[in-house]
């Protein structure tokens, strides 16, 4: 009977090896015949030499092994040529700098181009079908609702007292680690830090769990009699949801507001560190925004506290900060919050500089590389100087297809004046109260390559009171 049973385990641990040596050679030859449909493709692409299509400058390999450098490899893309592509499996991608491409894609056909089904399936786990992560009905229909409620005055008021009750928080902490002599990680922390498909996931069922609180919390206080419950951007969503339940269900709303949360959070956190960064890097630009803010804010030497100085941040007094305007503007233009973006193409196309796009085609818009050509932004371009942002005192706007920073054409950020709102308010009250410099100035901060511009290991600063 033993002797049974030892044949039987024998037998079954064979079976067992033998299925694990099958698999693994059905891995590797699905792998090989990757790589040989990949190489016959490059093959064929490198051979015709098409004149009517961009310059081939490689294959995905490229990227790959400058990964850790992307956006200053576009740089060196857009360098030697305003719109390129490369070669990845079964299609190319396409690199532009060039604003007319740009436009062309983004404005003038925009019907042909979207997001695409990769792009979507990547963010689809953590976005959803949330306004950032989708194309076509529900894209429409999110973003008729959000500009609606964007263009509110009511939701404008809202969110500037939210902006400077924050500021005043934020300058608090800054003053205690000021007095003790502490340095400051100006680098915001994040939602989420993802270092595996696991941790994704465990990190994705966190912000579901807190994005559905929130939810439930705020039908339950749309229910009592303060107007005030009803005047931020969750409670517009969830009025219009009562209109139509069965499509704008809790899941359906858990994904509008995680969009909008990581895109109001991220963005905004990451241009405030470069912001402080250029700031202690130019500190006479520094001097000069602090000489705006004490000519743009009606105050006396008793309103040094951070919320004595915050109350007087009025719409008024922050429209007067142009050269502040300039300075986050230029900020944006080497440190782009999103420093590439990109389309698919859904039916061939011809773009304005004559090459020919084929369906499936990606289409990448190299934001971080733009702020660095010299054919778009004058042999000054490495230069950080608000300057060239004003005439005569007065903040003057460039192309969006120029100036990429907050997306163009249907698609451009709802929220770009709401951004701008939070970072001079913030940027404004800091300011005023403080100095900065740089806690090591002999090492430059380096990003790290993620879907927005994050500099890697935080921004240490150091913060000085400062008697205005």
């Amino acid at each position: 009977m033993a002797s049974h049973i030892v044949s039987l385990a024998a037998s079954a641990g064979l079976c067992l090896l033998l299925a694990l040596v099958v698999a693994l050679l059905a891995i590797i030859l699905y792998i090989l015949g990757v790589v040989a449909s990949f190489a016959v493709f490059c093959v064929k692409e490198f051979a015709q030499r098409a004149q009517d299509r961009p310059p081939l400058i490689g294959t995905m390999l490229r990227q790959l092994k400058n990964f850790h450098r992307i956006f200053d490899e576009h740089v060196e893309y857009a360098q030697v040529h305003r719109t390129c592509r490369l070669l990845y499996p079964g299609h190319s991608e396409f690199f532009t700098s060039d604003p007319a491409v740009i436009e062309h894609v983004l404005k003038t056909n925009f019907s042909k181009y979207s997001k695409g089904d990769f792009n979507i399936g990547v963010m689809k786990d953590l976005f959803g079908d949330g306004i950032f992560a989708t194309d076509g009905e529900n894209w429409k229909h999110q973003r008729k609702l959000a500009s609606h409620e964007f263009s509110t005055r009511v939701l404008r008021e809202f969110s500037s007292v939210v902006f400077r009750t924050n500021a005043s928080k934020l300058a608090d902490k800054i003053s205690a680690a000021a007095a003790n002599g502490n340095t400051i990680n100006m680098q915001l922390k994040r939602y989420f830090n993802i270092g595996s498909e696991a941790k994704l996931k465990r990190n994705i069922r966190i912000m579901d769990d807190f994005v559905m609180k929130l939810i439930h919390q705020k039908r339950e206080q749309m229910d009592g009699p303060d107007d005030k419950d009803k005047e931020d951007i969750i409670s517009r969503f969830i009025i219009a949801s009562q209109k139509d339940p069965e499509t704008m269900n809790n899941h359906y709303l858990r994904d509008i507001v995680l969009n909008f949360l990581i895109a109001g959070k991220d963005t905004t956190a990451n241009t405030l560190s470069w912001l402080f960064y250029m700031l202690c890097k130019n500190p006479i630009v520094q001097e000069k925004v602090a000489l705006e803010i004490k000519d743009s804010v009606e105050w006396t030497k008793a309103d040094n506290r951070a919320e004595d100085f915050t109350s007087r941040l009025n719409e008024g007094a922050i429209d007067k900060m142009q050269y502040l305007h300039a300075t986050i503007s230029e900020t944006l233009r080497l440190y782009p919050a999103v420093p590439v973006d990109g389309k698919m193409a859904d039916e061939d196309d011809v773009l304005p500089n004559g090459y020919k796009v084929v369906k499936g085609d990606g289409i990448n818009y190299m934001i971080y590389a733009m702020g660095r050509m010299t054919y778009l932004w004058g042999e000054d371009t490495e230069e950080f100087r608000p300057e060239r942002w004003l005439v005569n005192g007065v903040f003057q706007q460039e192309s969006p297809y120029k100036f990429v920073s907050f997306n163009a054409g249907p698609r451009i950020c709802l929220g770009k004046e709401f951004a701008y709102r939070q970072m001079k308010i913030i940027a404004a009250t800091l300011i005023h109260l403080f100095r900065f410099k740089l806690a090591d100035e002999f090492k430059d901060p380096t990003y790290k390559t993620m879907f927005t511009l994050h500099i890697d290991n935080g921004l240490h600063l150091c913060a000085y009171p400062h008697s205005a």
